[in-house]
């Protein structure tokens, strides 16, 4: 990845990270939880969601070693699900809207790129069509990579609290004990390969599908 191309790619992770955090507080606020608006997080203000080592210095380290894509996070909004209207549907949807905006993200980043791999978008010029194709496909990539990882039903993952909001709140105890146990466990399967061996099918067929390769 070339400087040019990483300068272009890091708005996208901060856009990609920001209105996952974004929509998780939005959605808990929907279903009558205020502890994020409160906290002042509720806004599409990048900095209150900044996180300088998953935001900023991660993303920067990526760069430095060449590597081929970049990755990070925001600062998660605080969520209090006691003050959910209903415990378990507010659980599952608030815990599918960072997933949700990616992919809304995704869909919006592959319309855009279609319409400059058409032709529609020539009128601006080389200068900004260039680098906003560059844009939109990494979008795209970042994403798709973000709502599949943030799938997987291990804790503290998103999938996780959605799946977990299937069972009866007595057991809910026991997503909350393995959650410490969960890093470990996604780091190994990282690792070890066996994670990219799992989501590298869905992430390759929808980056083709919303790029329309």
């Amino acid at each position: 990845m070339d400087l040019r191309e990483a300068v272009i790619t890091i708005p996208a992770i901060m856009m990609a990270v920001i209105l996952h955090e974004y929509a998780h507080g939005w959605m808990a606020y929907k279903m009558g939880d205020a502890t994020a608006k409160e906290a002042g997080r509720l806004t599409i203000n990048p900095i209150p969601h900044i996180d300088l080592f998953g935001t900023i210095i991660l993303p920067a380290m990526f760069i430095l070693i060449g590597s081929p894509i970049l990755f990070g996070w925001a600062k998660p909004v605080p969520i209090n699900p006691l003050r959910f209207r209903d415990l378990k549907l507010g659980t599952f949807l608030v815990s599918t809207a960072g997933i949700g905006m990616n992919l809304l993200l995704a869909l919006l980043s592959g319309f855009f790129y279609r319409l400059i791999d058409a032709g529609y978008l020539d009128f601006l010029g080389s200068a900004v069509v260039l680098p906003l194709a560059i844009f939109c496909a990494k979008s795209v990539l970042i994403n798709v990579v973000l709502a599949v990882f943030n799938a997987i039903p291990i804790p503290p993952l998103d999938g996780s609290r959605a799946l977990m909001s299937f069972f009866s709140i007595k057991y809910w105890e026991l997503f909350y004990r393995f959650e410490m146990y969960g890093f470990l466990i996604i780091t190994l399967l990282l690792f070890t390969g066996v994670l990219g061996r799992i989501i590298y099918p869905p992430i390759l067929f929808l980056y083709n599908l919303f790029l329309g390769s």
